[in-house]
């Protein structure tokens, strides 16, 4: 069993940043590829980013350039620092250990003037 802990959202204005952060239970988290999910209202989940074990990543192309997704495997906790937020970037903000079944609670970013 895996549990997941996200925190960091909030409301900012256009232009801000945030940085959410994701907590895991368990030892083999280091092992994980992990990402961040997001979902808007009436739209599916889509990927926003992801890192190896060892801090590779990927990033979607929606949020290349603003958002960066790093890790801490002594701390168990991935992160996702976004800045330049867009009234586009409000959503539900989600981590998850790719190919696994554990998702956490979702933290809220909303992005309005």
């Amino acid at each position: 069993q895996v549990q997941l802990v996200e925190s960091g959202g909030g409301s900012v204005q256009p232009g801000g940043s945030l940085r959410l952060s994701c907590t895991a239970s368990g030892s083999m988290f280091r092992l994980r590829v992990m990402g961040w999910y997001r979902q808007a209202p009436g739209k599916q989940r889509e990927l926003v980013a992801s890192i190896t074990s060892g801090g590779s990543t990927n990033t979607a192309d929606s949020v290349k350039g603003r958002f960066t997704i790093s890790r801490d495997n002594a701390k168990n906790t991935v992160y996702l620092q976004m800045n330049s937020l867009k009234p586009e970037d409000t959503a539900v903000y989600y981590c998850h250990p790719l190919a696994s079944m554990f998702w956490g609670q979702g933290t809220q970013v909303t992005v309005s003037s």
